[in-house]
């Protein structure tokens, strides 16, 4: 279940999957309605007792490490909603054993934060942009806030911040003619663009299969708008994400596969709910209650042993669009995005 390895800790599952990717959500709310992510009215947030404070989240990590985590991204809702998120980033950044230190944001308060985040120790920084046009944009998003997020945008990359990933989900019949905007945007900017394919996540978000728009006619409609072949540069072991650029050297571009191909063999990772839920798939059905532990006073042995059972027992992958498929009960937006 885990074991000494180059003198530090592996946690295992039972499928001899290597888990060292931690996902951490710090808040269920946003100030978006995406409609792949949650409805666009009746959300009841979380109280602030609800919440793991910045010092809980701090032990966890310490104690995740400990058994092998090495990598955490912070999520949300809107992580940039979590008054001075860039306090828990310092005070990751300084646990040993974490090297890599992300955040995925829709980009709206990016702009007033972001010096403060890369002070603090952020590594990365994936933006959710779903549009390149202001009224396409508003639809998704259900608000009007394309100019926020390109400031955001523009002042990390002020800051040096490399790389700057812009996640895309594609709807068919609302942006998926937008394709050949962002190639050319990856081409243009230093951006890794990466489209994700529509999942069943959210309230109310209408999926079917016929919605989702896969992979491999991304990479048709590029290579047949740009009259260039994509060319692969990294294809995923345990990250959800391939990797190509065009022909030329110029453009690159990233495919979560999630629906078409999934990468849940080789999944590296686990979830922490902004309520200190575990949850060891996307798509799980069950959760371990962290909070309760810690508030119940319990120690960091016992911490460790509650987490090697839960990652042991990790789902072998999810059912999307197959026999036995249910959606979770939460919504991405309560889940972690």
């Amino acid at each position: 279940m885990y074991k000494n390895y180059n003198n530090g800790y592996t946690l295992k599952d039972s499928f001899g999957r290597i888990i060292n990717n931690l996902r951490i959500s710090v808040t269920d709310r946003c100030n978006f309605r995406c409609r792949y992510c949650m409805p666009e009215k009746g959300m009841v947030w979380m109280k602030k007792d609800e919440l793991l404070t910045y010092e809980e989240i701090k032990r966890l990590v310490k104690i995740f490490a400990e058994l092998g985590i090495k990598k955490i991204r912070l999520t949300g809702g809107e992580p940039l909603m979590r008054k001075e998120l860039h306090l828990l980033v310092n005070m990751i950044s300084n646990i040993a054993g974490i090297v890599d230190l992300a955040l995925t944001t829709n980009a709206y308060f990016l702009a007033e934060q972001a010096e403060n985040l890369v002070k603090a120790g952020l590594h990365r920084i994936n933006v959710s942009l779903d549009s390149l046009d202001p009224v396409k944009f508003s639809e998704m998003t259900r608000r009007n806030y394309f100019h926020k997020v390109w400031e955001g945008i523009e002042a990390v990359e002020a800051l040096g911040i490399s790389p700057i990933k812009i996640n895309v989900v594609l709807i068919r019949g609302i942006n998926d003619d937008e394709i050949l905007k962002f190639a050319h945007l990856a081409r243009k900017r230093a951006f890794v663009i990466r489209f994700i394919e529509f999942m069943p996540i959210g309230a109310d978000d209408g999926w079917s299969m016929n919605k989702v728009v896969f992979t491999q006619e991304i990479i048709e409609t590029m290579e047949h708008g740009l009259g260039m072949k994509l060319v692969p540069i990294e294809y995923r072991g345990s990250q959800p994400e391939d990797r190509f650029m065009f022909e030329d050297g110029v453009g690159d571009i990233g495919f979560i596969s999630s629906v078409s191909d999934p990468f849940c063999n080789n999944c590296n990772r686990i979830r922490l709910t902004s309520d200190g839920k575990l949850r060891t798939c996307l798509f799980s059905l069950t959760e371990t209650d962290f909070k309760k532990l810690i508030r119940e006073g319990a120690d960091d042995d016992t911490i460790k042993e509650v987490l090697v059972d839960a990652v042991w027992k990790k789902e072998p992958g999810h059912l999307i669009n197959r026999t036995g498929f249910v959606r979770p009960n939460r919504t991405m937006s309560q889940i972690g995005g």
